[in-house]
């Protein structure tokens, strides 16, 4: 499709405002529609057409970006409008869950919609950049044909065509980026008792986060093949300096929950027979059980 499509914007919070400004910028007719009108005075001063109804902001555009509150502010504004969307690719960039994404997908199939379904990895700032992610799950051949489109507001990742993909890599990236961040307040934490300043340690903790990404590279590889060789440490180990990291938390009077709650899931990992093995070995205390 031409990388002109004129593009409708249905909720304009920060997020909203984001998406359709870089249309905007791009240089696509863009149409919005909100609730409270009145979050459209910037985007209509860039240019943007602001619709008086849901049905009339998706009439005005092939292509229909929605990025509300929840799956269920989506189905509610959407519902009562859905033949306008007929023959249409609605794209969903609504933050939500893999069950609301495969259940919408559901709805818009039975109405002969087009349905891709959207995680954004990235601030409102930086929307339009080469430092935003957008996440889709949804048909190759509807992703393929808006992938020009989709990608004025990011780079544009399609996962496959399960609906629910988008939604699942975005808590898993969520996971990763709380373990990292909660990890790096409880370091701070300790080093003030000392009067390091987290300034200081910031850079030593960026060296460090980049070194482990070798090991997030090493552990999928053994992770994917069943076998968790210590090639470099074994899981006995790591547990050995986690008592230190417990040991100093106390020592200095910061709540030892986190490296606790760790240290638990190490020992129920020794305790099926994993002492010997690599740190990759640790997957299995996240898994469902089976």
């Amino acid at each position: 499709m031409d990388n002109n499509t004129p593009v409708t914007v249905i909720g304009l919070g920060l997020m909203g405002q984001a998406l359709a400004g870089a249309f905007l910028g791009a240089g696509h007719a863009t149409t919005v529609w909100n609730r409270s009108p009145q979050k459209a005075d910037g985007l209509v001063a860039q240019g943007a057409t602001l619709a008086p109804s849901v049905a009339e902001a998706i009439a005005a555009a092939p292509l229909v970006i929605v990025c509300l509150t929840d799956y269920d502010a989506v189905r509610e504004v959407l519902e009562p409008v859905a033949s306008a969307l007929r023959g249409k690719t609605l794209v969903n960039l609504t933050s939500g869950h893999s069950e609301g994404g495969r259940q919408t997908a559901e709805w818009a199939a039975g109405l002969g919609i087009s349905y891709l379904d959207g995680a954004i990895m990235a601030i409102p700032p930086v929307i339009g950049t080469e430092h935003a992610v957008l996440l889709y799950g949804g048909p190759e051949d509807v992703f393929g044909a808006h992938e020009a489109t989709l990608a004025r507001l990011g780079a544009a990742t399609h996962l496959g065509a399960d609906h629910g993909l988008a939604s699942l890599y975005d808590v898993a990236l969520l996971s990763i980026m709380w373990g990292v961040l909660n990890s790096f307040l409880h370091g701070v934490a300790l080093l003030e008792t000392a009067g390091v300043k987290a300034t200081t340690f910031s850079p030593l903790a960026n060296q460090w986060i980049g070194a482990v990404t070798n090991f997030v590279s090493a552990y999928a590889e053994q992770i994917d093949e069943g076998a968790y060789p210590a090639h470099d440490a074994t899981i006995n180990t790591h547990w050995a300096t986690m008592v230190h990291l417990i040991h100093e938390s106390k020592a200095t009077g910061v709540p030892v929950e986190l490296p606790e709650f760790v240290a638990r899931l190490t020992d129920r990992a020794i305790a099926a027979g994993h002492g010997k093995d690599s740190y990759a070995a640790m997957i299995e205390q996240f898994r469902k059980p089976s």
